[in-house]
């Protein structure tokens, strides 16, 4: 049976604490964290505390300001720089896996030059990936029409360009493709978190409606998986439910 000590917990359900007391509490449950590198955790602010902990690190790119397909030049150049900048600190914690958004567009008319931005910026972190050691990993969306990869059909385009695929379950189960991706993509970083399959709720695993049996069966065994519920109580009962249910 796999051990649920290696199944790691983001920091985004304790943003409310600083990063240091963040890992102080996700430590003692397993030996991989990642890193919502976004707010209070920002890692450009914090990569001195990471030393401080025997942990395993992925490190997920920030949310907010970052759009790897904006059709704004500067926008997305000032993006890509983020990201080549906070690669080499994940290098520098010994990060496993950097995930990124696939980017978004705002308005119908503009999503074929938001798509075209997009390619340019695929290519740009393929490049940037040969200088590092930290594997970029490109992460499926949820439910909203202005994200790009919401369909297993980008994958295609990730093996194209060489990056890593990181599949969202729960993200895949609010789009009703959970199974073609779970039977097409090949990921190397998984997110695990539940919902009824009609918005993106983030629970704890066991709470809606997914088989996480079925899924902890067929994901790659050596794929990193990384817990993202709402709380860090929901982080606690899905390793209970886990342990269920895994292989």
């Amino acid at each position: 049976m796999q051990s649920t000590n290696t199944i790691g917990c983001s920091t985004c359900c304790l943003m409310d604490r600083p990063l240091e007391e963040a890992l102080g509490l996700i430590s003692p449950y397993t030996t991989l964290a990642e890193i919502l590198s976004d707010g209070p955790h920002n890692l450009f602010l914090s990569e001195e505390v990471c030393h401080s902990f025997d942990l395993r690190y992925t490190v997920h790119a920030p949310v907010a300001d970052i759009n790897i397909a904006s059709d704004n030049g500067h926008l997305r150049r000032a993006a890509i720089r983020v990201l080549a900048d906070l690669s080499e600190v994940c290098d520098r914690i010994g990060a496993e896996r950097l995930v990124v958004h696939p980017g978004h567009v705002w308005g119908e008319e503009m999503r074929d030059a938001a798509r075209r931005a997009l390619d340019r910026s695929l290519d740009e972190l393929a490049a940037i990936q040969e200088e590092v050691n930290v594997r970029f990993v490109v992460e499926n969306m949820g439910a909203w029409d202005i994200c790009f990869f919401r369909e297993p059909g980008f994958l295609d385009r990730l093996a194209d360009h060489g990056l890593g695929f990181a599949l969202d379950v729960g993200h895949a189960h609010v789009n009703g493709n959970l199974e073609p991706f779970l039977e097409r993509g090949s990921p190397i970083h998984v997110h695990l978190h539940d919902n009824h399959g009609s918005r993106d709720d983030h629970l704890g695993c066991g709470e809606g409606s997914i088989d996480f049996c079925h899924v902890m069966h067929v994901i790659p065994q050596n794929a990193t998986k990384i817990v993202e519920p709402m709380s860090f109580h929901q982080y606690r009962s899905s390793l209970e439910h886990l342990r269920s249910v895994l292989p």
